[in-house]
């Protein structure tokens, strides 16, 4: 990920420090009361900062809404552990404490729900999210607008498989969770509040079989409608906050 566009992923971008911002260039014309505070934090941090026709940011991010404003990383750099868009798995794993609460994407495809999820992660304070490496969205630019610049906080793993993960939470004591449409535990009856990971299935087929076989229980969110299933972001946010509210009370 090369660049990232948009007023808010630019500038959580430049207060996190995570990622080296070669610079930042902005359309000409846009409304500078907007970028005040953008304009303040990237010459604190010495990152320079270009005007360019909008027509050229257009073409660079492919006609994507990125309200005037781009942020460029240093193409070929070698990203370092501080810096890196992803976090090594087994460095989140080690982290953990006494009741964390962890999020896997079964090959969530569409990089909208996979930056609508992070956002969630971000607000609930989830402390990892794991996605496969293969058939399933990756962390671009795309991701990074439509998270509103959580991914620069979310600690984000890819893995080869969830399978396996699962069974490495599993012997560190933590419970594996499924959502999934049609079960007859529903999400506000099960106790949540124990060390647990939640996994979220894929748009339209839910969890593939083995992952939902391996998973400890089953929950679902019941429906009220004519519609048997909510967006899969929607349904990610609606069980991290009952897990929130569990563990509150």
């Amino acid at each position: 990920m090369n660049l990232i566009y948009g007023l808010s992923p630019v500038l959580e971008a430049l207060r996190a420090r995570r990622r080296p911002i070669q610079k930042i260039l902005l359309a000409s014309g846009v409304q500078p009361a907007r970028l005040t505070e953008l304009v303040n934090v990237a010459r604190q941090s010495r990152i320079s900062i270009e005007k360019r026709d909008r027509r050229a940011l257009d073409e660079m991010t492919q006609g994507a809404n990125h309200q005037g404003v781009v942020a460029l990383f240093a193409a070929g750099a070698t990203p370092t552990k501080k810096n890196a868009a992803y976090t090594n798995a087994d460095e989140i794993l080690d982290s953990l404490g006494c009741k964390p609460l962890l999020v896997l994407l079964d090959n969530i495809e569409d990089p909208h729900n996979l930056g609508a999820i992070l956002r969630t992660c971000e607000g609930a304070g989830v402390d990892g999210v794991f996605i496969p490496e293969h058939r399933a969205a990756g962390l671009n630019e795309t991701v990074a607008k439509t998270s509103a610049g959580a991914v620069e906080y979310v600690r984000v793993a890819r893995v080869t498989n969830l399978v396996p993960l699962i069974a490495d939470l599993k012997e560190r004591g933590i419970w594996v969770v499924g959502v999934e449409g049609g079960t007859t535990s529903s999400y506000t009856e099960f106790d949540l509040n124990v060390p647990m990971a939640l996994v979220m299935g894929s748009e339209g087929h839910g969890l593939r079989r083995l992952v939902k076989e391996n998973c400890d229980a089953l929950i679902s969110i019941p429906m009220h409608g004519h519609i048997n299933s909510l967006n899969v972001s929607v349904a990610t946010g609606i069980v991290l906050f009952e897990v929130l509210r569990q563990r509150k009370k």
